[in-house]
């Protein structure tokens, strides 16, 4: 017989402060502020086209979608972001 352990096993997610809050702006109002990781959404795809961030500007309510390159993805993701990973269809 075999002793199952309760320590968990792979990546352990490093703590993300609760204050984390990242600056932004606007393209349509042209304003400048800053959200906290809840407010933005980072969606990673096959390509460059495909991996973006998105946020809702607080000034106008425009809903904002940006390019995400790899420095930008790693700040957001090792910032709380939610992240979406997106997947080709098969067949």
């Amino acid at each position: 017989m075999t002793a199952i352990s309760s320590t968990r096993t792979g990546p352990v997610p490093a703590p993300v402060p609760a204050a984390v809050r990242f600056r932004a702006a606007c393209p349509d109002c042209r304003e400048r502020f800053e959200l906290p990781s809840a407010a933005l959404r980072l969606a990673i795809g096959a390509s460059r086209r495909t991996t973006f961030y998105s946020f809702t500007c607080p000034a106008c309510g425009s809903a904002v979608r940006k390019p995400a390159g790899e420095r930008i993805i790693e700040l957001l993701s090792g910032g709380g972001v939610r992240t979406l990973r997106l997947h080709t269809a098969l067949g």
